[in-house]
């Protein structure tokens, strides 16, 4: 069985697409490729239990695993050696990729206090989205009295789209409350 946003995306977003920027091809419709989820943590360096509670927690919204990103070079200003953890993030592709953008657009988004929507300014030219996170409450899976530290977190979302017009408008079709 499909998930909805798979559902979604063939009956009414991809002949919209179509019709809008008139695609000879079924395959020249941009679509979602990936997304990958990011919490930087300069403090997990002198403190190794925030590094494990952010990956448990990146796991529970996600469903999969998150790899722990390492410093690849030293900075003495920061203190920081090569190879220290200072982050951790997940690529998600496929189902779960689907269901967790179906999450962020229907039930996370519009939990955050005052939202308005998302901006429509955080394209990179090429037609992928990046999307910043202050809290990580927003997530239904996430309970308050568990966790130690509000930490944000950074949402890049990959598409094949080539032009931003065209990324702007597949997640607008996907359901991505962008500003007016």
């Amino acid at each position: 069985m499909d998930s909805r946003l798979k559902v979604k995306y063939k009956e009414e977003v991809l002949p919209a697409l179509m019709k809008e920027f008139n695609y000879k091809n079924v395959m020249q419709a941009p679509k979602l490729e990936k997304i990958v989820i990011n919490i930087g943590l300069g403090e997990a360096k002198d403190n190794v239990k925030l590094l494990e509670s952010a990956v448990e927690e990146l796991r529970t919204i996600t469903g999969q695993q998150p790899v722990i990103a390492k410093a690849k070079k030293s900075v003495s200003n920061f203190k920081l050696r090569e190879g220290q953890p200072i982050g951790v993030k997940v690529t998600l592709r496929g189902r779960l990729m689907n269901d967790f953008f179906d999450k962020l657009v229907n039930i996370s988004l519009p939990r955050v206090r005052d939202f308005r929507g998302v901006s429509p300014k955080s394209f990179d030219g090429r037609g992928n989205y990046a999307l910043g996170i202050k809290e990580q409450l927003i997530f239904p899976e996430i309970v308050f009295d568990q966790i130690e530290q509000i930490r944000g977190m950074d949402i890049i979302i990959v598409t094949t789209a080539q032009t931003d017009e065209e990324g702007r408008a597949l997640l607008s079709k996907l359901g991505m409350p962008f500003m007016k």
